[in-house]
């Protein structure tokens, strides 16, 4: 026959009050040689399990982020960056850019941090509970064209849309074909006033039109990125190059 703690355990695994469970044998010890009262007990107990269930929250949100990296903007080696607002940056993960649905365009040479800085940004708003995603630029193209293909584009549109940060990483990085520029567009269109994008190109805005291969459609997609944004340009040098010295 089952002991009271026992059932007791059964009951919390039952319910997925996992860290409750987890901790309670230790803690038996801590309310006898502290004296708590019942309450002052289960406020203990109840604030570890919400603690926990917070963390695995977070946790669910970084990984459907899918970052190639976990970094941060405390990892993030601003003294070799002289050219970059250092205070500007770590503002951003205050994410009140977020509420006033405003851009942020990093542009750069390969390696000066660019998506170092979009990722620690990306995990301050899963931090905070925002559905962020991080894509390659290319890999987005062929997913938005994959799904034009199977007369699936507004489902995958909006999908991308609903997203409270979007980071499209290495624009034009390659060249995109004219219907991709369309495509992107869309995007973009739909996310306008709605939501936040962070954008890294290696790519003067100037120069956009070259990549698009299209005026029009170029103009267009710049209009939405640059309205309400922040562009941040990176004239440093390559943090990869650092790392071979």
């Amino acid at each position: 026959m089952n002991s009271k703690f026992q059932e007791l355990m059964t009951n919390l695994d039952t319910l997925g009050l996992a860290k409750m469970h987890a901790y309670l044998p230790n803690f038996l010890d801590q309310i006898n040689e502290q004296e708590l009262s019942f309450t002052e007990a289960m406020l203990k107990l109840t604030d570890v399990e919400l603690e926990w269930q917070e963390q695995r929250q977070v946790q669910r949100i970084v990984e459907r982020a899918r970052f190639p990296q976990n970094k941060s903007l405390r990892t993030f080696d601003f003294s070799f960056q002289p050219s970059i607002n250092q205070q500007k940056i770590k503002s951003f993960s205050d994410l009140a850019f977020l509420e006033k649905q405003e851009n942020l365009v990093f542009i750069g040479s390969p390696g000066v941090g660019k998506t170092h800085l979009a990722i620690g940004i990306g995990m301050a708003a899963c931090q905070q509970g925002k559905r962020t995603l991080f894509i390659n630029c290319h890999d987005l193209l062929l997913r938005l064209h994959t799904a034009y293909e199977k007369g699936a584009l507004d489902r995958c549109i909006n999908r991308y849309a609903r997203y409270d940060l979007l980071i499209i990483d290495e624009i034009g990085y390659l060249p995109v074909e004219h219907d991709e520029a369309n495509l992107l567009f869309q995007l973009i269109n739909a996310r306008y006033e709605r939501h936040s994008t962070i954008i890294t190109s290696n790519s003067e805005l100037s120069t956009w039109v070259e990549i698009f291969k299209n005026p029009t459609v170029t103009a267009a997609i710049l209009d939405r990125l640059v309205h309400h944004s922040h562009i941040i340009k990176i004239t440093g040098k390559s943090y990869r190059l650092k790392a071979t010295n």
